[in-house]
């Protein structure tokens, strides 16, 4: 273990050449924007650099900078997001390229230096639970962390790569896995990189960490950690139960057999036409694809939908008796729902189960609307009910997608992306989509 554990820090820890351009890059963007704000006569605005970046926790290779600009708590709203936007504007004249990004507020994205930084505008509160917006918290996290895991940054390091490596590192919607600041919070609470791992072996869903034992609210989440600045918040709220799970599978088998290549995510070779069609195949299963054009919105809001997406075709197959042995998406300009089906072809026929015989007005109801019906195949008394068998509206699940998905509940943005224009592909079909990273999630995913 202390073998695997220094080839690791020796490939993602940051040499200090590494950690003193950083601080450089990061020092020089806070000097301009306090040029800038004293400039305009911004009083008792500050600066700080937050995040990874600041509390020396950052994986070598990875260059993101978080500025937050801190505005007095008694800022207007308003002139918050104008101000912040501004400065950050300014900034981005020397960046070689730059963006307006927008969460709760708006705030500037950027590449400068060879970081990705974000300079967000926050207001100044005196402590987590005074918070005025979301990113207020921030700072809190940066002292609390500070001063509590001083000495253990490397366990960090290894506790990250090996979460990126197993598929659960990011709090992002995309991902719905493990933040930076949730990964901190682990090592503190049980103490290193392995305690970790040697806990998660016995996690269960439903556990509750409260470092600061507020003990105050109650979440429903797989994992809570009760964010130690702010007990009204859940640190693992983003993470769903299956990364929940993944990293306890990833644990138990880490410690098992100390695999070094599992702090490295090998990406799937991308398949081949040939290999494709043979492992349908080989499946014997009908494979369906839903494509239509990726909507330009931020992750954030994309994510959300496309998974809403996902989990409403599921029923509307299966209310049409088509099994869905699995479902999975992919994104890149165009955006793929795959659907594998039992088969995607059924019979004409379908039985339609009424009422039973001796609830007289619902069962003559019943019997009248099929018994001398030319489209019904036959009507029969099963068990005691009616049974009529009856022409299946949809025996092809491809006729089925294409009439209703647009019906589906997909969101705002990608039901209109839809309702555009979408396309649904089955089988040899598929062989259409060329993206060498589809072809590399078909791989994993089959």
């Amino acid at each position: 273990m202390e073998d695997i554990k220094k080839r690791i820090l020796n490939k993602i820890k940051p040499s200090d050449e590494e950690r003193e351009y950083l601080t450089k890059v990061a020092n020089e963007l806070m000097y301009k924007i306090d040029s800038i704000t004293f400039k305009v006569g911004l009083m008792g605005v500050k600066t700080q650099l937050v995040g990874s970046a600041a509390r020396g926790t950052w994986i070598s290779g990875t260059h993101d900078l978080d500025i937050f600009i801190m505005f007095p708590d008694d800022t207007s709203r308003e002139d918050l997001e104008s101000y912040g936007l501004s400065v950050g504007r300014q900034i981005a004249k020397e960046a070689q390229e730059w963006d307006e990004h927008y969460a709760e507020h708006p705030y500037v994205k950027m590449k400068y230096g060879g970081f990705d930084v974000d300079l967000v505008p926050c207001y100044s509160v005196s402590s987590a639970e005074c918070i005025l917006s979301a990113v207020d918290r921030t700072p809190f996290h940066n002292e609390f962390i500070k001063a509590n895991l001083s000495g253990r940054e490397d366990d960090v390091l290894l506790l990250k790569q090996f979460m990126k490596g197993t598929g659960v590192y990011g709090s992002e919607l995309k991902t719905e896995g493990f933040s930076g600041y949730l990964t901190e919070l682990l090592v503190i609470s049980y103490g290193s990189f392995e305690k970790v791992l040697e806990a998660a072996s016995e996690w269960r869903p439903g556990l509750l960490l409260d470092l600061m034992e507020h003990g105050a609210q109650k979440f429903e989440d797989p994992l809570v950690v009760i964010d130690p600045t702010d007990p009204r918040r859940n640190v693992a709220a983003a993470l769903s139960l299956d990364k929940f799970c993944t990293f306890i599978d990833a644990s138990r088998s880490f410690l098992e057999d100390s695999d070094e290549s599992m702090f490295f995510a090998s990406q799937e070779p991308p398949l081949s036409d040939a290999e494709l069609l043979d492992r349908m195949d080989l499946r014997g299963t009908s494979l369906v694809a839903i494509v239509f054009k990726t909507p330009d919105v931020v992750d954030d809001i994309f994510y959300p939908q496309f998974a809403k997406m996902e989990h409403s075709i599921i029923p509307l197959l299966e209310k049409n008796e088509f099994t869905v042995l699995k479902a999975g998406k992919w994104s890149g300009e165009d955006s793929v729902v795959f659907l594998e089906l039992i088969s995607k072809t059924l019979p004409d026929v379908k039985r339609h189960r009424g009422p039973p015989v001796w609830v007289r007005a619902h069962a003559e109801a019943f019997r009248r609307k099929y018994v001398d019906n030319p489209d019904a195949y036959s009507l029969t008394i099963q068990d005691g009910f009616y049974v009529a068998e009856i022409p299946r509206r949809y025996t092809d699940a491809v006729n089925l997608l294409e009439s209703e998905v647009a019906g589906c509940s997909l969101g705002k943005h990608i039901s209109k992306s839809v309702k555009e224009g979408f396309t649904v592909l089955e089988g040899e079909q598929i062989l259409d989509l060329k993206d060498e990273g589809l072809r590399s999630f078909l791989n994993g995913w089959l």
